[in-house]
């Protein structure tokens, strides 16, 4: 069993990343601007958003931080996505989701130009990957097709089941599974809440990505010999053991799991932190217009 060190890749990834953004500084050209709307103050998204902060100063990147209580209103938030929108100076921006129960998510993520959606959640940008065009890919489908490509994971002919049908995760990584490349050539089973006999299912399976949102759902008897196994799930549990009273849980019960595996991503550290790093690399792209000239 080999663990897939999800830190360790986004560090290089970073590295390389930087070193790139001091060639663009040292030709004249313009630092790439990343910024971040967060809206009220849910934890995890605010760890996430810090994280992203951080991130880009360790590139070289510049980056802003606009942030709005949970009143705000839905026509505010849209004038704050227009006017990024038209700011000649940022590459990319993200609205970090989820966005309080009044404001249509969907509205706010139409309403981001294309070209800057670094998140890769555009219907524009969803579509071109769906048929294989360049665009932004979404943050954390593209993490783990990297990860598999650093680990030069055989991908071709093989069965993948996706667990979860998520429009962040589940079905994007499925569409990205299934194309004519590496990674990718997959047969791609995709099963969700409504899918009787699961464990079938899962037992057939070479790839397995794990992305329901259940912690510890899937178990030692539901994986076979030598599966390669890819856990998206970050649910935070209570726990005595820790200084903060929770633990953050994957969707795989690693104990069980990983003895069968080839390789397994740990939760934390795993797919998490590519996360980060593939918006830094959609970021990049966008600075440079390499996707949309």
């Amino acid at each position: 069993m080999k663990l897939i060190d999800g830190k360790a890749v986004a560090a290089q990834i970073k590295k390389e990343i930087a070193e790139e953004v001091t060639h663009i500084k040292a030709a004249g050209g313009k630092t790439p601007h990343l910024a971040a709307v967060l809206v009220g103050h849910d934890g995890g998204s605010e760890t996430y958003v810090a994280n992203k902060v951080k991130s880009c100063e360790e590139v070289g990147f510049n980056s802003t931080l606009i942030r709005y209580e949970d009143d705000v209103t839905e026509e505010e938030l849209l004038a704050c996505v227009d006017r990024l929108n038209n700011d000649k100076d940022i590459d990319g921006f993200i609205v970090q989701l989820p966005l309080p129960k009044h404001i249509s998510e969907t509205k706010v993520t139409e309403a981001i130009d294309f070209h800057k959606d670094v998140d890769g959640f555009h219907p524009v940008n969803v579509g071109r990957m769906s048929l294989g065009m360049p665009c932004f890919l979404s943050a954390t489908p593209s993490g783990i097709v990297e990860l598999l490509k650093r680990y030069k994971i055989e991908t071709k002919g093989k069965h993948c089941v996706v667990l979860g049908r998520s429009n962040i995760v589940g079905k994007p990584v499925s569409m990205l599974m299934v194309q004519k490349a590496y990674p990718g050539d997959c047969t791609v089973t995709v099963c969700h809440s409504r899918t009787p006999n699961i464990k079938e299912i899962t037992l057939q399976a070479d790839i397995i990505i794990a992305a329901l949102g259940v912690p510890e759902f899937l178990k030692g008897d539901m994986v076979k010999e030598g599966a390669v196994v890819i856990d998206v799930g970050t649910t935070r549990v209570p726990s005595d053991k820790t200084k903060s009273g929770f633990k953050l849980t994957g969707d795989v019960l690693f104990e069980e799991v990983a003895p069968k595996c080839s390789y397994i991503t740990p939760v934390p550290g795993g797919v998490g932190p590519m996360t980060i790093v593939s918006l830094l690399k959609n970021t990049l792209l966008a600075g440079k217009k390499e996707i949309y000239g």
